[in-house]
């Protein structure tokens, strides 16, 4: 015979073989309800209709074990009140009969609910906190302007609009001190010390970025974890910007502007330093700040299509009309091509891309005239399904293969100019299988290696 012993039960029920209820006894808690109404009755009458099997299945077991599992049930009251229930039935030791011990789960339910309502006011309060963060970004991106975040230990920049990316040419990581002129920093590190001991300081004067250009500067103290910081605002002095080669309000700047093809300025590393109202078209995007600090390559289908891009400027100093597919944030794709150059011959810092819009471009020539070129990849396929019932399929695989190889290096060829070097790479082969492919297809003697 196995004991049963559980500390405090709230519902006790001494039942008779068939499960009928003979006696009941309440705990403390929920001594104010009657029982009297069950006496007589079978248990799986007084429970929910959907506890009902859950009951004789335990009585069921405990006839023929000694012993049920746990189950829970709502136990109703002959008052009408319902409460949930855990039972455990066993059989009576030396007498027929069973015994069914209850525990009252209201109070774990209780508990649930008000974890789950903490729960879920925590995560209110997390997106109420990431909506405040969301706008202060958009405003520190969307400001005119250059205004920066520097941690207070390191005097590293943790943070810097795109307002100051361009006009001071500085980078994310990069000590603060040392984009100041050497008669400047000890002038700067005084401010910051009378910022970190009062929460501010009078503005001051310093000569900061590659062309130490004069601007103004302002910090305040921001106290958050794990440390502080500065937020420096840098205002030009007469209004005019400190980095070399910046807009400066130039009629360059205008027309590059409201040119009707993408156009964009990437560092060395292929990161996004400025864009025109035609590229953030393409990309989808609403301000400039939404896309200087990234990298190219997030918006070009072909994977590592921006690392051979300037690549390929490196080596032969421009890139002409390389296609390509842009992917705006909503989704659309766009087929384009690419063209770019450095700012110099030699290991270019700036690279100039040009993204052009060919997705909407009529055909240059019909049908009827691209199969009349012997030249044309639809020539060839044509001549290729006319073989249809006359060569067998591998053989017909093989010529449609050899006329797709055919036109994409015709094609590469035409579009580098003839250069070779350049065409094996925009191909993705190795020169001397290039070679070899314009010997099998008779193209050598129609290209000349190019300069």
């Amino acid at each position: 015979m196995v004991a049963v012993t559980i500390a405090q039960p709230d519902v006790t029920l001494v039942l008779d073989n068939d499960g009928v209820i003979n006696d009941a006894t309440l705990a403390n808690s929920i001594s104010n309800e009657t029982v009297a109404g069950w006496i007589g009755r079978p248990w799986f009458e007084t429970v929910g209709e959907v506890g009902s099997d859950r009951v004789r299945r335990m009585v069921a077991d405990a006839r023929a074990t000694g012993l049920s599992a746990f189950g829970a049930v709502d136990q109703r009251f002959p008052s009408g009140r319902e409460l949930p229930i855990e039972y455990t039935t066993a059989r009576v030791a030396g007498r027929a009969g069973l015994v069914a011990i209850g525990r009252n789960l209201q109070p774990v339910a209780e508990l649930q609910s008000q974890l789950t309502a903490a729960q879920q006011a925590r995560e209110q309060e997390y997106w109420k906190l990431r909506e405040v963060e969301t706008r202060y970004r958009l405003l520190f991106e969307a400001s005119n302007e250059a205004t920066m975040i520097v941690r207070a230990d390191t005097l590293r920049i943790a943070e810097l609009n795109m307002a100051a990316t361009r006009a001071l040419g500085l980078g994310q990581g990069g000590e603060i001190l040392a984009a100041v002129s050497a008669a400047d920093q000890d002038k700067l590190r005084a401010m910051l010390d009378r910022v970190r001991e009062n929460g501010r300081a009078p503005g001051i004067l310093v000569r900061v970025g590659p062309a130490r250009g004069t601007w103004t500067v302002r910090a305040s103290l921001l106290t958050a974890e794990p440390g502080s910081s500065y937020l420096l605002q840098f205002a030009a002095v007469r209004g005019r910007g400190a980095a070399a080669g910046g807009p400066g309000g130039s009629p360059l700047a205008a027309l590059v502007e409201r040119m009707p093809e993408g156009f964009v300025v990437l560092d060395q590393n292929g990161v996004v330093r400025s864009a025109n109202r035609a590229f953030l078209d393409l990309t989808q995007t609403a301000v400039e700040a939404s896309v200087v600090g990234r990298r190219l390559s997030q918006w070009l289908t072909m994977p590592g299509s921006d690392a051979q891009l300037l690549a390929s400027v490196q080596r032969h100093r421009v890139v002409r009309l390389s296609p390509n597919t842009v992917e705006g944030e909503l989704g659309t794709e766009t087929a384009v091509e690419i063209t770019a150059v450095g700012d110099r011959d030699a290991a270019p810092a700036h690279y100039g891309v040009m993204v052009r819009d060919v997705s909407r471009e009529p055909a240059t020539e019909p049908r009827d005239a691209a199969a009349s070129n012997g030249n044309s990849l639809g020539a060839a396929l044509d001549m290729v399904s006319k073989g249809l019932g006359s060569a067998s399929m591998p053989l017909m695989v093989r010529d449609t293969v050899e006329a797709v190889e055919r036109h994409c290096i015709a094609e590469a060829l035409a579009r580098v100019g003839g250069n070779r070097s350049a065409a094996a790479e925009l191909l993705g082969v190795s020169r001397q299988s290039l070679y070899a492919k314009l010997n099998r297809y008779g193209l050598d003697a129609e290209t000349e290696e190019g300069s």
